[in-house]
């Protein structure tokens, strides 16, 4: 009888043996997907959408609003009614809203009177975790070269029709699928006017209680051919800030910045960097630009006032800007053609960046929330401690990558897979100072959340 017990031992062992190394196996290490995905969004839509915008002749947010054909009013009517159409096609998928915000009047302002600023929402949710958003925007409005003007002609066809053609043409393409997170969709209104409409949007989103994990403000994605002479199709830029703002008046997050690092690791330059990853993994000709820089110099857009308000934001748009074609009365002036005109977007490159939003979006939305807290530890040691907690989520999770890269490295480099069941890992041998290092949490289709990097030390005395 001896020799069945020990066929019957060894062939459980092994059987348990499968069974652990199953468990602690890494996911895939892609999404089939997100292929998909990223070549999905069509150019002739875009173009039909652009068209359609410059079409209403002005959208700027001072226009006229009851106009059926003309102005800012019927620009946004349109934008709503696109959205639903795109819902009764998915069979009601999306939850279409406007949101409002009285701007009170300033005489030092760029909104004189009192004037209610317009977005249009559309949200679809998210299977298993509907509370947890991550968002695309364009902008709605566009000025020419007096930002007071609300009567001439301005097309506003790169700006910014084409993110917000980008925004609809995203939610043609994602509503295709279901993903455990939600996503938004939203035209917002009032940015050449002060960034207004991102501001009563993130007050209204934090009165909500939503949990925005990071807003891709898409501003000018559809011209290749720039002022300074340069024709490209196959780059564009993510701009985002080092962390937020308020944090600066933080001296606990200031000590601990100017003695363990993370001065260019908060959250809005983690989502660059999920973009970047995103990109690179997921597209073809197509090289993303991390500007470590909240928007362009001395320039600002409509992600500014989540970051402002907490929400991790970054801006994504063309590599090479033609100034001319900017903020510009229509007109002719030494050989030079003024003005933000349809034959200045290539269409084919606006598809190419909606992909990227697409994929970055589903990404997100398919993965489980991030680590809420990572902690570090390491200091005269031989390797590395990480310890972080798990997210309260619906959405499985196959286990947690820790990264880490070169302190002067803009990407992560290096990641080790730990299994769900553990909330805690040592890099043997990888010393603390030279590194920097985070934890993102991934599902079991392989999609990561955005890396965490650590924000306070592992107590002493502990392992």
């Amino acid at each position: 009888m001896r020799f069945p017990l020990l066929a019957l031992l060894a062939c459980f062992s092994t059987l348990l043996a499968a069974q652990q190394s199953e468990t602690v196996a890494p996911p895939p290490a892609s999404d089939p997907r997100m292929y998909d995905i990223a070549d999905a969004p069509q150019a002739d839509r875009i173009e039909k959408d652009v068209t359609t915008l410059v079409n209403f002749g002005t959208r700027h947010t001072l226009s006229d609003t009851t106009s059926d054909t003309h102005g800012i009013g019927a620009a946004r009517r349109w934008i709503y009614d696109e959205f639903q159409r795109i819902s009764e096609a998915c069979g009601g998928c999306l939850e279409v809203m406007y949101q409002r915000n009285l701007v009170e009047g300033d005489p030092e302002s760029r909104i004189k009177e009192d004037t209610w600023v317009v977005n249009v929402i559309a949200v679809q949710r998210g299977t298993q975790d509907p509370n947890r958003f991550i968002m695309m925007s364009g902008d709605i409005d566009s000025r020419v070269s007096d930002a007071l003007d609300g009567t001439s002609d301005s097309p506003g066809a790169n700006d910014n029709a084409s993110g917000m053609a980008g925004a609809l043409e995203a939610a043609r393409v994602l509503t295709q699928y279901e993903f455990p997170g939600s996503i938004l969709y939203v035209g917002l209104s009032g940015e050449e006017q002060g960034l207004f409409g991102g501001k009563g949007m993130a007050d209204w989103v934090q009165e909500q209680g939503w949990n925005l994990t990071g807003v891709l403000n898409n501003d000018m994605i559809g011209n290749i051919t720039g002022v300074d002479g340069v024709t490209d199709n196959t780059s564009f830029r993510i701009f985002s800030e080092p962390y937020y703002p308020d944090d600066a008046n933080d001296e606990r997050a200031n000590t601990y910045r100017r003695f363990f690092g993370g001065e260019v690791d908060g959250p809005s330059r983690q989502l660059a960097r999920y973009v970047d990853a995103m990109t690179r993994q997921y597209t073809t000709n197509l090289e993303p630009m991390m500007v470590y820089r909240l928007d362009r110099f001395g320039r600002g857009g409509h992600h500014r006032p989540f970051n402002d308000a907490g929400f991790p934001g970054v801006r994504i748009m063309e590599t090479h800007e033609n100034y001319t074609q900017q903020h510009q009365d229509l007109r002719t002036e030494d050989g030079i053609e003024y003005g933000d005109k349809l034959e200045h977007v290539n269409f084919p490159y606006a598809a190419k960046l909606t992909g990227v939003n697409a994929i970055t979006l589903a990404g997100l939305a398919a993965a489980p929330p991030a680590p809420p807290l990572v902690m570090i530890g390491g200091a005269v040691e031989p390797s590395t401690r990480l310890r972080w907690e798990a997210p309260e989520t619906d959405t499985p999770i196959a286990g947690y990558y820790v990264h880490w890269r070169l302190t002067t490295s803009p990407r992560w480099e290096h990641k080790v897979f730990v299994p769900a069941s553990r909330l805690d890992h040592t890099l043997e041998n990888i010393v603390v100072d030279n590194y920097f290092f985070g934890v993102s949490s991934v599902g079991e289709d392989g999609n990561e959340s955005v890396v965490v990097f650590p924000s306070t030390l592992i107590p002493r005395g502990t392992r």
